[in-house]
Formats: C-alpha cells, sequence, structure tokens
C-alpha cells in the first residue's frame, strides 16, 4: 500500500486521536505531519500488512511522546531558570516561611528541583515516585504557595506573570 493509500484511510482517525492527547490544534497538525512523513520513510519497514493500522498509530504515539518531551524541555528551559539564584527570590515576603510550611511530600520536591536545581526526573528518582507525581506535587505545590503569597502578602501576578504586591506585610513586620 503506497502512502496516499494509508493516509486517505488514516489520516482523520488519526488527526483525532492526535488531537483528543494533545487537546492543541497547531501540535495535532504538526505531529500528525510528522507521524505520515515517518510513514513514509519506514514503509518498507512493515513485514505485516494486517498491522498497518496498529503501526500507523504507534508512530503517532510516538510523536505525541516527542512533542511532549520537547514541550517539557522547553518549558523547563524557560521556567527553570537555574542562572537565577535563589537569593533574588529571598526578598519576596515570607518566601522562606512558606516554603517551609509547605507539606512534607510537597516541600521535598519544590526543594529538589527549584532550590537545588535538580532535573524532576533526577527528584523522582531520589524520592523514589514516578515522574507523574512529582510533576503533580509540583503543581500542588505551587497552588499552595499562590494562595499563601495572595493571602499574606496580597501578592499576584501581573499580565507578564511577575509577583507584584506588599514587599512586607503585616505578618512579616511582627
Amino acid at each position: 500500500m503506497e502512502t496516499q493509500e494509508i493516509w486517505d484511510r488514516f489520516n482523520n482517525e488519526v488527526y483525532f486521536f492526535i488531537l483528543k492527547k494533545v487537546n492543541d490544534k497547531t501540535a495535532t497538525g504538526d505531529i500528525l505531519q510528522n507521524t505520515f512523513l515517518k510513514v513514509h520513510k519506514n514503509r518498507s519497514q512493515l513485514q505485516d500488512e494486517t498491522k498497518l493500522r496498529a503501526w500507523v498509530f504507534q508512530i503517532a504515539r510516538n510523536e505525541i511522546a516527542n512533542h511532549f518531551n520537547k514541550e517539557s524541555l522547553y518549558v523547563a528551559k524557560t521556567h527553570n531558570d537555574t542562572d537565577t539564584p535563589l537569593q533574588n527570590y529571598q526578598y519576596i515576603c515570607c518566601f522562606d516561611k512558606f516554603i517551609t510550611d509547605l507539606p512534607k511530600i510537597y516541600r521535598d520536591v519544590i526543594e529538589l528541583v527549584y532550590i537545588q536545581g535538580k532535573k524532576q526526573h533526577d527528584a523522582a528518582e531520589i524520592l523514589n515516585i514516578s515522574l507523574v507525581n512529582v510533576k503533580a506535587r509540583i503543581r500542588r505545590a505551587k497552588d499552595i504557595l499562590k494562595k499563601n503569597f495572595n493571602e499574606c502578602c496580597k501578592y499576584e501576578l501581573d499580565k507578564n506573570d511577575c509577583l507584584t504586591g506588599e514587599s512586607n506585610c503585616a505578618v512579616c513586620q511582627d
């Protein structure tokens, strides 16, 4: 079967499969294109024609994984700037107090990833938990920290996602 026939037969199904996984039309188009490029390049490797559909979907799954891996690397590079020393954040009112007050399961992850600069994968190994669990704990810890900063110090994120608020709240002045 030629690539065009494979495209005609599976493109809609694969498109909606990818869209369901990534929930982004632009990314879906890119992943679909990469999927069928690999189908075209590697068509000769398929031995059993009865497994064509499974083969195409496996390529799509791999491309989805590649997309999320690239995205997480980009997010890590833009949001986990290890060139900025921790001291730059310690002038923020209640910073140390809020980190210390986090429940231990969240504090350990935050300290490993954001204070010690470990990669999330390494933190998962150190804590003997899954990477998914590390990400969930980080997300929950950030939610707790945002809530605490907003309630105590009236900090908020401005339109540029920068923290703004009172530099010395009533709690810190006690």
